[in-house]
Protein backbone atom coordinates (compact mmCIF):
# COMPACT_ATOMS: atom_id res chain seq x y z
CA UNK A 1 0.00 0.00 0.00
CA UNK A 2 1.59 3.41 -0.88
CA UNK A 3 2.35 5.61 2.03
CA UNK A 4 0.73 8.60 0.15
CA UNK A 5 -2.65 6.95 0.56
CA UNK A 6 -2.01 5.57 4.60
CA UNK A 7 -0.81 9.17 5.28
CA UNK A 8 -4.10 10.53 4.21
CA UNK A 9 -6.20 12.72 6.46
CA UNK A 10 -10.39 13.63 6.28
CA UNK A 11 -9.47 17.50 5.76
CA UNK A 12 -7.75 16.52 2.50
CA UNK A 13 -9.94 14.11 1.07
CA UNK A 14 -13.08 17.07 1.80
CA UNK A 15 -11.33 19.40 -0.82
CA UNK A 16 -12.26 16.97 -3.16
CA UNK A 17 -14.66 18.22 -6.06
CA UNK A 18 -16.04 14.98 -6.87
CA UNK A 19 -18.43 14.92 -10.54
CA UNK A 20 -22.20 14.18 -9.02
CA UNK A 21 -23.66 15.02 -12.50
CA UNK A 22 -21.70 12.56 -14.49
CA UNK A 23 -22.93 9.43 -11.71
CA UNK A 24 -26.61 11.09 -12.21
CA UNK A 25 -26.15 10.55 -15.82
CA UNK A 26 -24.83 7.04 -15.48
CA UNK A 27 -27.71 6.37 -13.04
CA UNK A 28 -25.83 5.75 -10.31
CA UNK A 29 -26.92 8.06 -7.94
CA UNK A 30 -30.92 9.50 -8.31
CA UNK A 31 -31.74 12.88 -8.80
CA UNK A 32 -32.77 13.85 -4.76
CA UNK A 33 -29.82 12.09 -4.24
CA UNK A 34 -27.44 15.06 -6.79
CA UNK A 35 -30.05 17.51 -4.91
CA UNK A 36 -28.88 16.47 -1.29
CA UNK A 37 -25.11 16.60 -2.39
CA UNK A 38 -25.50 19.65 -4.37
CA UNK A 39 -27.02 20.94 -0.78
CA UNK A 40 -24.14 19.44 1.01
CA UNK A 41 -21.24 19.63 -1.08
CA UNK A 42 -18.48 22.38 -0.12
CA UNK A 43 -20.07 23.85 2.47
CA UNK A 44 -19.39 25.15 5.99
CA UNK A 45 -19.18 22.08 8.42
CA UNK A 46 -22.20 24.47 10.57
CA UNK A 47 -24.22 24.70 7.75
CA UNK A 48 -23.69 20.73 6.88
CA UNK A 49 -24.61 20.03 10.81
CA UNK A 50 -27.91 21.91 10.67
CA UNK A 51 -28.81 19.96 7.18
CA UNK A 52 -28.15 16.88 9.02
CA UNK A 53 -29.99 18.04 12.25
CA UNK A 54 -33.00 18.46 9.38
CA UNK A 55 -32.70 15.63 7.11
CA UNK A 56 -30.72 13.27 8.74
CA UNK A 57 -31.73 9.81 7.54
CA UNK A 58 -32.34 11.05 3.84
CA UNK A 59 -28.31 11.93 4.08
CA UNK A 60 -27.95 8.99 5.35
CA UNK A 61 -29.47 6.93 2.54
CA UNK A 62 -27.64 8.90 -0.38
CA UNK A 63 -24.18 8.36 1.59
CA UNK A 64 -24.86 4.40 1.99
CA UNK A 65 -26.39 3.98 -1.46
CA UNK A 66 -22.89 5.60 -2.73
CA UNK A 67 -20.93 3.18 -1.06
CA UNK A 68 -23.13 1.00 -2.39
CA UNK A 69 -23.31 1.19 -5.65
CA UNK A 70 -20.06 3.30 -6.41
CA UNK A 71 -16.25 1.96 -6.84
CA UNK A 72 -13.87 4.62 -7.31
CA UNK A 73 -11.58 5.00 -4.61
CA UNK A 74 -11.55 8.80 -4.50
CA UNK A 75 -15.17 8.73 -4.42
CA UNK A 76 -15.53 5.87 -1.51
CA UNK A 77 -12.85 8.14 0.40
CA UNK A 78 -14.56 11.31 -0.36
CA UNK A 79 -17.87 9.70 1.63
CA UNK A 80 -16.30 8.08 4.06
CA UNK A 81 -15.02 11.32 5.41
CA UNK A 82 -17.87 12.86 5.14
CA UNK A 83 -19.65 10.56 7.45
CA UNK A 84 -16.51 10.67 9.56
CA UNK A 85 -16.68 14.46 9.88
CA UNK A 86 -20.52 14.19 10.90
CA UNK A 87 -20.10 11.26 13.54
CA UNK A 88 -17.18 13.36 14.96
CA UNK A 89 -19.07 16.37 15.62
CA UNK A 90 -21.83 14.88 17.12
CA UNK A 91 -21.41 10.73 17.77
CA UNK A 92 -25.18 10.38 18.83
CA UNK A 93 -26.12 10.82 14.93
CA UNK A 94 -24.73 7.18 14.31
CA UNK A 95 -28.70 6.47 15.61
CA UNK A 96 -29.85 8.11 12.21
CA UNK A 97 -28.34 4.64 10.68
CA UNK A 98 -31.23 3.08 12.79
CA UNK A 99 -33.85 5.33 11.57
CA UNK A 100 -37.10 3.80 11.19
CA UNK A 101 -37.14 5.11 7.08
CA UNK A 102 -34.43 2.80 6.17
CA UNK A 103 -35.96 -0.16 7.25
CA UNK A 104 -35.22 -1.16 3.84
CA UNK A 105 -31.64 -0.45 3.68
CA UNK A 106 -28.61 -2.83 4.06
CA UNK A 107 -26.82 0.14 5.94
CA UNK A 108 -23.92 -1.90 7.67
CA UNK A 109 -22.88 -4.42 4.35
CA UNK A 110 -21.02 -1.13 2.69
CA UNK A 111 -18.96 -0.44 5.64
CA UNK A 112 -17.93 -4.36 6.37
CA UNK A 113 -16.91 -5.05 3.07
CA UNK A 114 -14.66 -1.82 2.76
CA UNK A 115 -12.80 -3.00 5.88
CA UNK A 116 -11.07 -5.97 3.73
CA UNK A 117 -11.03 -4.28 0.28
CA UNK A 118 -9.73 -0.61 0.61
CA UNK A 119 -6.40 1.24 1.41
CA UNK A 120 -5.98 2.59 5.12
CA UNK A 121 -7.49 5.90 5.21
CA UNK A 122 -11.25 3.33 3.31
CA UNK A 123 -10.60 0.76 6.67
CA UNK A 124 -9.62 2.77 9.78
CA UNK A 125 -12.75 5.29 8.37
CA UNK A 126 -15.22 2.27 7.80
CA UNK A 127 -13.89 0.42 11.18
CA UNK A 128 -14.80 3.75 13.06
CA UNK A 129 -17.85 3.87 11.29
CA UNK A 130 -18.77 0.39 11.88
CA UNK A 131 -18.26 0.95 15.41
CA UNK A 132 -20.24 3.71 16.42
CA UNK A 133 -23.33 2.65 14.16
CA UNK A 134 -23.36 -0.83 15.97
CA UNK A 135 -23.08 1.04 19.46
CA UNK A 136 -25.45 3.06 18.89
CA UNK A 137 -28.19 0.49 17.81
CA UNK A 138 -31.43 0.41 19.64
CA UNK A 139 -31.10 -2.26 23.09
CA UNK A 140 -34.14 -4.70 21.48
CA UNK A 141 -32.66 -4.62 17.93
CA UNK A 142 -30.58 -7.70 18.70
CA UNK A 143 -29.52 -10.38 15.42
CA UNK A 144 -31.48 -8.29 12.90
CA UNK A 145 -30.59 -5.34 10.35
CA UNK A 146 -31.60 -2.06 10.63
CA UNK A 147 -35.10 -2.24 11.79
CA UNK A 148 -35.78 -4.95 8.65
CA UNK A 149 -38.78 -6.61 8.20
CA UNK A 150 -38.80 -10.60 9.45
CA UNK A 151 -40.67 -11.77 6.44
CA UNK A 152 -37.96 -9.71 3.80
CA UNK A 153 -36.50 -12.32 1.05
CA UNK A 154 -34.13 -9.66 0.56
CA UNK A 155 -30.93 -11.18 2.58
CA UNK A 156 -29.60 -8.39 5.06
CA UNK A 157 -26.21 -7.91 6.68
CA UNK A 158 -27.88 -8.81 10.39
CA UNK A 159 -25.44 -7.31 13.21
CA UNK A 160 -24.58 -10.89 14.29
CA UNK A 161 -22.50 -10.84 10.71
CA UNK A 162 -21.64 -6.93 11.65
CA UNK A 163 -19.80 -7.94 15.48
CA UNK A 164 -17.91 -11.05 14.00
CA UNK A 165 -16.80 -9.46 10.44
CA UNK A 166 -15.51 -6.79 13.19
CA UNK A 167 -13.88 -8.92 15.51
CA UNK A 168 -12.23 -10.55 12.58
CA UNK A 169 -11.05 -7.38 11.46
CA UNK A 170 -9.72 -5.87 14.64
CA UNK A 171 -8.05 -9.55 15.31
CA UNK A 172 -5.83 -9.52 11.84
CA UNK A 173 -5.19 -5.61 12.53
CA UNK A 174 -3.38 -7.00 16.10
CA UNK A 175 -1.84 -9.60 14.02
CA UNK A 176 -0.01 -7.82 11.21
CA UNK A 177 -1.89 -4.33 11.01
CA UNK A 178 -2.26 -2.85 7.69
CA UNK A 179 -0.79 0.45 8.77
CA UNK A 180 2.92 0.25 10.40
CA UNK A 181 1.85 3.19 13.33
CA UNK A 182 -1.95 3.37 13.49
CA UNK A 183 -3.04 -0.29 12.48
CA UNK A 184 -2.49 -1.60 16.06
CA UNK A 185 -4.41 2.08 18.06
CA UNK A 186 -6.89 1.91 15.90
CA UNK A 187 -8.22 -1.59 16.50
CA UNK A 188 -7.36 -1.26 20.48
CA UNK A 189 -9.62 2.43 20.07
CA UNK A 190 -12.68 -0.17 18.00
CA UNK A 191 -12.30 -3.16 20.52
CA UNK A 192 -12.36 -1.13 23.94
CA UNK A 193 -15.96 0.52 22.99
CA UNK A 194 -17.15 -3.14 21.08
CA UNK A 195 -15.62 -5.58 24.28
CA UNK A 196 -18.84 -4.02 26.10
CA UNK A 197 -20.99 -6.35 23.54
CA UNK A 198 -21.38 -10.08 25.08
CA UNK A 199 -21.43 -11.39 21.31
CA UNK A 200 -17.76 -9.55 21.02
CA UNK A 201 -16.85 -11.09 23.53
CA UNK A 202 -17.96 -14.13 22.91
CA UNK A 203 -16.22 -13.86 19.24
CA UNK A 204 -12.99 -12.42 20.59
CA UNK A 205 -12.69 -15.37 22.64
CA UNK A 206 -13.34 -17.91 19.98
CA UNK A 207 -10.69 -15.87 17.76
CA UNK A 208 -8.16 -16.23 20.33
CA UNK A 209 -8.13 -12.54 20.43
CA UNK A 210 -7.42 -12.37 24.65
CA UNK A 211 -3.25 -13.09 23.76
CA UNK A 212 -3.14 -10.48 21.24
CA UNK A 213 -3.53 -8.07 23.63
CA UNK A 214 -0.97 -9.17 26.52
CA UNK A 215 2.03 -8.08 24.37
CA UNK A 216 0.38 -4.71 24.52
CA UNK A 217 0.42 -4.54 28.41
CA UNK A 218 3.84 -3.16 29.07
CA UNK A 219 5.29 0.45 30.89
CA UNK A 220 4.76 3.16 28.32
CA UNK A 221 5.62 6.86 28.39
CA UNK A 222 4.68 8.99 25.34
CA UNK A 223 1.32 10.43 25.25
CA UNK A 224 -0.21 8.09 22.69
CA UNK A 225 1.80 5.14 24.19
CA UNK A 226 0.15 5.89 27.29
CA UNK A 227 -3.34 5.64 25.45
CA UNK A 228 -2.75 2.77 23.78
CA UNK A 229 -2.34 1.17 27.02
CA UNK A 230 -5.01 2.72 28.62
CA UNK A 231 -7.29 1.43 25.95
CA UNK A 232 -5.59 -2.20 26.17
CA UNK A 233 -6.12 -1.94 29.99
CA UNK A 234 -9.79 -1.28 29.12
CA UNK A 235 -10.38 -4.02 26.83
CA UNK A 236 -8.88 -6.77 29.50
CA UNK A 237 -11.34 -4.93 32.28
CA UNK A 238 -13.99 -5.49 29.68
CA UNK A 239 -12.93 -9.13 29.66
CA UNK A 240 -12.38 -9.93 33.37
CA UNK A 241 -16.37 -9.85 33.63
CA UNK A 242 -16.66 -12.69 30.92
CA UNK A 243 -15.90 -16.42 32.25
CA UNK A 244 -14.27 -17.81 29.14
CA UNK A 245 -12.04 -14.90 28.60
CA UNK A 246 -10.95 -15.54 32.68
CA UNK A 247 -9.40 -18.73 31.75
CA UNK A 248 -7.02 -17.11 28.92
CA UNK A 249 -6.30 -14.37 31.34
CA UNK A 250 -5.32 -16.62 33.95
CA UNK A 251 -2.88 -19.21 31.38
CA UNK A 252 -0.90 -16.11 30.13
CA UNK A 253 1.04 -13.38 31.42
CA UNK A 254 -1.65 -10.74 31.97
CA UNK A 255 -1.39 -10.50 35.54
CA UNK A 256 2.02 -9.95 35.95
CA UNK A 257 1.98 -7.29 33.64
CA UNK A 258 -0.36 -5.79 34.69
CA UNK A 259 1.24 -5.95 38.17
CA UNK A 260 4.24 -4.89 36.86
CA UNK A 261 2.68 -1.72 34.72
CA UNK A 262 0.29 -0.10 37.88
CA UNK A 263 3.57 -0.24 40.16
CA UNK A 264 5.48 1.93 37.98
CA UNK A 265 2.31 4.24 36.38
CA UNK A 266 1.34 7.20 37.66
CA UNK A 267 -1.22 8.39 35.08
CA UNK A 268 -4.33 8.02 37.12
CA UNK A 269 -6.94 6.56 34.17
CA UNK A 270 -4.21 3.51 33.78
CA UNK A 271 -3.80 3.08 37.42
CA UNK A 272 -7.69 3.09 37.95
CA UNK A 273 -8.41 0.59 35.13
CA UNK A 274 -6.01 -2.09 36.25
CA UNK A 275 -7.07 -1.96 40.30
CA UNK A 276 -10.72 -2.17 39.10
CA UNK A 277 -9.69 -5.24 36.39
CA UNK A 278 -7.33 -7.03 39.59
CA UNK A 279 -10.14 -6.39 42.16
CA UNK A 280 -12.50 -8.71 39.80
CA UNK A 281 -9.98 -11.32 39.33
CA UNK A 282 -9.20 -11.43 42.43
CA UNK A 283 -11.40 -13.87 43.65
CA UNK A 284 -11.36 -16.03 40.38
CA UNK A 285 -9.04 -19.04 39.95
CA UNK A 286 -5.64 -18.97 41.57
CA UNK A 287 -5.22 -15.52 40.32
CA UNK A 288 -5.46 -14.31 44.49
CA UNK A 289 -1.91 -16.82 45.09
CA UNK A 290 -0.19 -15.35 42.01
CA UNK A 291 -1.02 -11.38 42.99
CA UNK A 292 0.46 -12.44 46.61
CA UNK A 293 3.54 -13.85 44.90
CA UNK A 294 3.95 -11.01 42.47
CA UNK A 295 4.00 -8.90 45.60
CA UNK A 296 0.73 -6.52 44.75
CA UNK A 297 -0.28 -6.33 48.59
CA UNK A 298 2.99 -4.15 49.08
CA UNK A 299 2.50 -2.63 45.62
CA UNK A 300 -1.05 -1.49 47.02
CA UNK A 301 0.17 -0.59 50.10
CA UNK A 302 2.16 2.26 48.14
CA UNK A 303 0.08 2.87 45.85
CA UNK A 304 -3.02 4.01 49.19
CA UNK A 305 0.01 6.03 50.34
CA UNK A 306 -0.23 8.53 46.97
CA UNK A 307 -2.83 11.12 46.64
CA UNK A 308 -5.09 10.22 44.33
CA UNK A 309 -8.33 11.95 43.43
CA UNK A 310 -10.73 9.33 42.03
CA UNK A 311 -12.78 8.27 44.73
CA UNK A 312 -13.32 4.72 42.67
CA UNK A 313 -9.40 4.06 42.49
CA UNK A 314 -9.68 4.85 46.12
CA UNK A 315 -12.60 2.51 47.04
CA UNK A 316 -11.21 -0.23 44.02
CA UNK A 317 -7.83 -0.05 46.17
CA UNK A 318 -9.32 -0.74 49.56
CA UNK A 319 -11.37 -3.28 48.79
CA UNK A 320 -8.50 -4.96 46.79
CA UNK A 321 -6.08 -4.44 50.12
CA UNK A 322 -8.87 -6.42 52.15
CA UNK A 323 -9.12 -9.41 49.61
CA UNK A 324 -5.47 -9.71 49.22
CA UNK A 325 -6.10 -10.51 53.10
CA UNK A 326 -8.04 -12.53 53.43
CA UNK A 327 -6.19 -14.89 50.90
CA UNK A 328 -3.69 -14.23 52.84
CA UNK A 329 -5.29 -15.71 55.56
CA UNK A 330 -6.10 -18.95 53.52
CA UNK A 331 -2.13 -19.43 52.36
CA UNK A 332 0.18 -22.22 53.95
CA UNK A 333 2.13 -21.37 56.60
CA UNK A 334 5.19 -20.91 54.13
CA UNK A 335 3.35 -18.33 52.34
CA UNK A 336 2.26 -16.71 55.05
CA UNK A 337 5.53 -16.47 56.47
CA UNK A 338 6.74 -15.27 52.91
CA UNK A 339 3.85 -12.67 52.89
CA UNK A 340 5.09 -11.47 56.61
CA UNK A 341 9.02 -11.34 55.26
CA UNK A 342 7.86 -9.28 52.00
CA UNK A 343 5.68 -6.45 53.71
CA UNK A 344 8.51 -6.18 55.90
CA UNK A 345 6.06 -6.85 58.86
CA UNK A 346 8.00 -9.33 61.03
CA UNK A 347 6.94 -10.08 64.55
CA UNK A 348 7.23 -13.32 66.94
CA UNK A 349 4.77 -15.18 64.91
CA UNK A 350 4.71 -19.26 66.14
CA UNK A 351 6.37 -19.95 62.99
CA UNK A 352 9.71 -18.24 63.75
CA UNK A 353 10.35 -20.67 66.78
CA UNK A 354 8.70 -23.58 65.30
CA UNK A 355 11.07 -26.63 64.38
CA UNK A 356 8.53 -28.11 62.23
CA UNK A 357 7.71 -25.05 60.42
CA UNK A 358 11.53 -24.87 59.77
CA UNK A 359 12.42 -28.16 58.84
CA UNK A 360 8.94 -29.28 56.79
CA UNK A 361 9.98 -25.53 54.62
CA UNK A 362 13.80 -25.32 54.52
CA UNK A 363 13.98 -25.83 50.58
CA UNK A 364 11.42 -23.47 50.05
CA UNK A 365 13.69 -20.28 50.94
CA UNK A 366 15.72 -21.52 48.21
CA UNK A 367 12.66 -20.31 45.85
CA UNK A 368 13.75 -17.06 42.95
CA UNK A 369 17.66 -17.44 43.97
CA UNK A 370 16.70 -17.35 47.90
CA UNK A 371 14.75 -14.05 47.50
CA UNK A 372 12.98 -14.54 50.94
CA UNK A 373 16.66 -14.30 52.56
CA UNK A 374 18.22 -11.55 50.45
CA UNK A 375 14.54 -9.77 51.64
CA UNK A 376 15.78 -10.55 55.31
CA UNK A 377 19.06 -9.22 54.88
CA UNK A 378 17.71 -6.06 53.47
CA UNK A 379 15.79 -5.43 56.46
CA UNK A 380 18.80 -5.24 58.55
CA UNK A 381 20.19 -2.85 56.03
CA UNK A 382 16.70 -0.22 56.12
CA UNK A 383 14.51 -1.11 59.27
CA UNK A 384 14.11 1.06 62.12
CA UNK A 385 11.82 -1.40 63.65
CA UNK A 386 13.77 -3.81 66.41
CA UNK A 387 11.07 -5.98 66.56
CA UNK A 388 11.94 -6.78 62.83
CA UNK A 389 15.65 -6.34 63.17
CA UNK A 390 16.03 -8.86 65.87
CA UNK A 391 12.96 -11.35 64.17
CA UNK A 392 15.43 -11.26 60.78
CA UNK A 393 18.38 -12.05 62.89
CA UNK A 394 16.76 -14.71 64.57
CA UNK A 395 15.25 -16.23 61.35
CA UNK A 396 18.66 -15.88 59.76
CA UNK A 397 20.19 -17.80 62.66
CA UNK A 398 17.17 -20.36 61.99
CA UNK A 399 17.88 -20.96 58.43
CA UNK A 400 21.56 -21.99 59.15
CA UNK A 401 20.65 -24.16 61.53
CA UNK A 402 18.28 -26.24 59.66
CA UNK A 403 19.58 -25.92 55.81
CA UNK A 404 22.71 -27.96 55.43
CA UNK A 405 24.69 -25.30 53.41
CA UNK A 406 22.54 -22.64 55.41
CA UNK A 407 26.34 -21.20 56.81
CA UNK A 408 28.02 -21.08 53.72
CA UNK A 409 24.75 -19.40 51.95
CA UNK A 410 24.20 -16.59 54.60
CA UNK A 411 28.62 -16.10 54.33
CA UNK A 412 27.51 -15.59 50.49
CA UNK A 413 24.70 -13.26 50.67
CA UNK A 414 27.14 -10.53 52.93
CA UNK A 415 24.45 -11.13 55.81
CA UNK A 416 27.58 -11.23 58.48
CA UNK A 417 28.66 -7.29 58.29
CA UNK A 418 25.10 -6.67 58.62
CA UNK A 419 24.47 -8.76 61.65
CA UNK A 420 27.77 -7.79 63.76
CA UNK A 421 26.68 -4.18 63.22
CA UNK A 422 23.22 -5.10 65.17
CA UNK A 423 25.33 -6.61 67.83
CA UNK A 424 26.18 -3.12 69.17
CA UNK A 425 22.40 -1.75 68.46
CA UNK A 426 20.92 0.01 71.70
CA UNK A 427 18.02 -2.58 71.96
CA UNK A 428 18.88 -6.08 74.03
CA UNK A 429 16.40 -7.87 72.21
CA UNK A 430 18.31 -6.60 68.21
CA UNK A 431 21.78 -7.10 70.38
CA UNK A 432 20.29 -10.87 71.63
CA UNK A 433 19.31 -12.50 68.18
CA UNK A 434 22.14 -10.81 66.80
CA UNK A 435 24.40 -12.26 68.51
CA UNK A 436 22.92 -15.82 68.31
CA UNK A 437 23.07 -15.10 64.33
CA UNK A 438 26.77 -14.71 64.73
CA UNK A 439 27.30 -17.98 67.14
CA UNK A 440 25.85 -19.65 64.41
CA UNK A 441 26.92 -18.56 61.16
CA UNK A 442 30.91 -19.32 63.02
CA UNK A 443 29.92 -22.25 64.93
CA UNK A 444 27.73 -24.13 62.10
CA UNK A 445 24.74 -26.09 62.28
CA UNK A 446 26.36 -28.96 63.14
CA UNK A 447 27.35 -27.63 66.87
CA UNK A 448 25.40 -24.39 66.78
CA UNK A 449 21.81 -26.54 67.32
CA UNK A 450 22.78 -26.15 71.22
CA UNK A 451 22.44 -22.50 70.99
CA UNK A 452 18.38 -22.08 71.08
CA UNK A 453 16.91 -18.95 72.51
Amino acid sequence: MPMDQAELTTEQVLKRDIPWETYMTTKLITGTGLQLLRRYDNRSESYRAALVDDDGPAYVRVFVSILRDIFKEETVEYVLALIDEMLTANPKRARLFHDRSLANEDTYEPFLRLLWKGNWFIQEKSCKILSLIVSARPKFQDFTANGEASNSKKKFTTIDDVLKGLVEWLCAQLKKPSHPSRGIPTAINCLATLLKEPVVRSSFVQADGVKLLVPLISPASTQQSIQLLYETCLCVWLLSYYEPAIEYLATSKTVPRLIEVVKGSTKEKVVRVIILTLRNLLSKGTFGSQMIDLGLPQIVQSLKAQAWSDEDLLEALNQLEEGLKDNIKKLSSFDKYKQEVLLGHLDWSPMHKDPIFWHDNITNFEENDFQILRVLITILDTSSDPRALAVACFDLSQFIQYHPAGRIIVTDLKAKERVMKLMNHENAEVTKNALLCIQRLFLGAKYASFLQV
